[in-house]
């Protein structure tokens, strides 16, 4: 039998595993952007005060920062990327990179795993900001780069020495990851 100008179905092979591909990344976008705290709860003005002392100070910044890591590194992560916009060669090396975010801090749903040892998130963090620095660096646009990263950082240090932390409190089946919650008013 020939089938010369037949359109070929496919019996749930490749379109089927492409759609089931598309429909699980969205849902790992949802839930791994849902691990993220709220903005509104981050901007809450209530909480927002001066601590009395520097002890306090370091206290606070230790607490927002485990609290509220994933938004710290979206805030510096925007202002990276405003800071490129001008510079084509070094928005395409951090558009690469932030598929390497994605994947390896965002998104991941099980913990990171190199030769049967589990990888905790602070040192992806810091190894994906320290290689996202560098490769940017090597693009040419170092001041403009150096000048976002310095922004976002006092961003990051003066919200988290503004934010109470009274109303953050230990998860119990986070307290060993550094898990924190909040008391709802």
């Amino acid at each position: 039998m020939t089938t010369y100008g037949t359109i070929p179905t496919s019996s749930g092979g490749t379109t089927t595993t492409n759609i089931e591909y598309l429909s699980r990344a969205k849902h790992r976008v949802i839930t791994g952007l849902g691990t993220r705290r709220p903005w509104k709860e981050m901007l809450n003005l209530a909480s927002i005060n001066f601590p009395h002392n520097i002890s306090d100070s370091y206290s606070r910044i230790k607490t927002n920062t485990a609290y509220f890591r994933m938004n710290y590194a979206i805030i510096v992560l925007i202002i990276l990327f405003l800071s490129l916009l001008w510079h084509p060669i070094s928005l395409i090396v951090f558009v690469v990179l932030m598929a390497a975010w994605l994947f390896l801090y965002f998104l991941r749903d099980e913990p990171l795993m190199i030769f049967h040892r589990v990888i905790d998130d602070r040192v992806v963090m810091a190894l994906l900001f320290v290689v996202t620095v560098v490769l940017l660096l090597l693009t040419g646009a170092t001041v403009n780069i150096l000048v976002a990263m310095l922004i976002g950082l006092v961003v990051v240090v003066v919200h988290a020495v503004l934010r109470r932390t009274d109303d953050l409190f230990l998860d119990e089946d986070g307290v060993e990851a550094g898990g924190y919650l909040v008391a709802s008013s």
